[in-house]
């Protein structure tokens, strides 16, 4: 199943108030960079971010699931409504990964 774009919408509204939030789409979904970063994206109208230590702390009962088929685990955030944490959450995956073209 495809995500609409109404939930998009909503997570790149709920995202509204950090720069350089943009979206791609791939295949029926749509990938979210911040700052030219991947941080996660949007599967099947769920907001998946990247499973990285800053983020697994702020949602450590967060649930671990497949963006798609033979793809890798990333956390469901569950609770899109609190800007302040969506925030909070972007930021610390971002500072957590590694820069673009760099190998871990």
């Amino acid at each position: 199943m495809a995500s609409s774009k109404e939930f998009l919408s909503l997570i790149m509204e709920r995202l509204s108030e950090l720069p350089e939030v943009a979206f791609r789409p791939m295949m029926g979904e749509y990938v979210l960079y911040y700052r030219d970063k991947v941080i996660g994206g949007v599967y099947d109208d769920r907001f998946l971010v990247k499973p990285v230590a800053a983020a697994v702390s702020l949602m450590p009962d967060a649930a671990f699931e497949l963006p798609y088929e033979g793809g890798k685990p990333m956390l469901m955030v569950r609770d899109v409504s609190d800007r302040a944490f969506l925030r909070k959450l972007v930021e610390a995956t971002y500072d957590a990964l590694p820069a673009a073209g760099e190998k871990k």
